[in-house]
């Protein structure tokens, strides 16, 4: 994927990473469309980022989807660039009845959300060069984290997704690229003070330098989610998920 002169659309595009993805690439000289569901958090990054426009969009409602892909095609023709980042990750208790609208909600974001970003737009993007479509999944996709239970099994599809799409699309020039994250210090699931996870910015700018570095590369994979991604392959899957399964969430 080149970095500069596209016309990229990121969803969760309001905090962390999705935020972060969006400045990184306004900077690098491409138009970036932020999407998410809070039209006031929409206009105040527009208007303390000039040259950045904005969306409402909710990955979780095809309606929404589908009103947002329209206005798009109107407004920004040279779209070539869809980034799914939106996503969410909550503490899951299978023991709690309660925890299934958690496991429904998340699947209908992390999975049927990017699943549906890409029937909606693929359409727009076919017609492009340099097309791409970025989907941010987790290390959690990998090796799961007990605690969060749908949410690693929302990634490890979301994974196997883009792997088949990746296929379909082969013969097209539109460049699928799955963007791999360790824990990372934002809000998703109230780590941004965890010194345990990467800082933001630091994600960020490995990141970016690896999209720069290896434009035709298919996952991007900062060094400190690389032992996750790859523990089946080194041997590590079973001590990596025994080291996570000692860490509880709020109700265990």
């Amino acid at each position: 994927m080149k970095t500069s002169g596209n016309t990229i659309l990121i969803t969760g595009g309001t905090s962390g990473i999705g935020l972060g993805l969006a400045l990184r690439f306004h900077e690098a000289g491409n138009k970036v469309i932020v999407a998410g569901r809070r039209r006031e958090l929409l206009e105040q990054i527009t208007t303390d980022h000039p040259g950045i426009d904005a969306v409402v969009l909710d990955v979780a409602d095809g309606a929404s989807i589908l009103r947002a892909s329209e206005a798009i095609a109107v407004r920004h023709p040279d779209l070539n660039v869809l980034i799914n980042n939106a996503g969410v990750m909550h503490w899951e208790d299978v023991r709690d009845a309660s925890s299934l609208q958690v496991a429904e909600d998340t699947i209908g974001t992390n999975l049927l959300g990017s699943i549906r970003m890409v029937y909606a737009f693929l359409p727009q993007l076919s017609t492009k060069a340099d097309a791409a479509i970025l989907s941010v999944s987790s290390a959690l996709a990998f090796v799961p984290f007990p605690a969060t239970p749908t949410y690693g099994a929302s990634k490890a599809a979301l994974h196997s997704f883009m792997e088949s799409l990746r296929v379909q699309l082969a013969d097209e020039s539109i460049q699928v690229i799955e963007i791999v994250p360790p824990g990372v210090r934002t809000t998703l699931l109230g780590q941004q003070q965890d010194e345990q996870a990467m800082p933001l910015e630091d994600f960020l700018s490995e990141a970016m330098a690896l999209l720069q570095a290896t434009p035709q590369a298919q996952e991007i994979v900062v060094e400190r989610a690389r032992p996750i991604r790859h523990a089946t392959a080194n041997g590590a899957y079973g001590d990596l998920l025994a080291m996570f399964s000692t860490m509880k969430g709020p109700r265990s």
